[in-house]
């Protein structure tokens, strides 16, 4: 059976540069901004490092995303769908990350999924 850890994990925030100071200036995490995408990264230097969503109607203040590592997005969708969960988001391309999809698990939980794209050769 595939390995499936915590890789990511995304908290909503109005301002995504205001919450990331926010939580530099609490935890120290190093953060890392992405304007185009409308999105900050952290790293908390030990642990799942994530991100800052922005908020909207689908992603409200308040709702945090973990991202489950799977080394076969489709067929663990299909194992998600038979075990009772709904796909929310199909399966799609984040540009220089990998592959990503949204479920919600019977219980209403929303998480999503993230087949990342293979590591370039000679990074670590």
């Amino acid at each position: 059976m595939s390995h499936h850890p915590i890789v990511h994990i995304e908290i909503s925030a109005k301002d995504h540069a205001e919450a990331g100071e926010f939580y530099a200036s609490v935890f120290g995490w190093k953060l890392k901004a992405f304007p185009e995408m409308n999105y900050t990264t952290f790293d908390p230097g030990e642990g799942v490092g994530g991100g800052f969503n922005p908020v909207t109607d689908d992603n409200p203040a308040g709702m945090v995303t973990v991202y489950i590592n799977t080394d076969d997005l489709e067929d663990t969708l299909g194992k998600i769908k038979a075990a009772g969960g709904e796909v929310i988001l199909a399966s799609h391309d984040i540009p220089t990350v990998g592959t990503m999809a949204i479920f919600r698990d019977p219980t209403g939980n929303q998480l999503a999924l993230l087949k990342p794209l293979p590591m370039a050769e000679g990074m670590d």
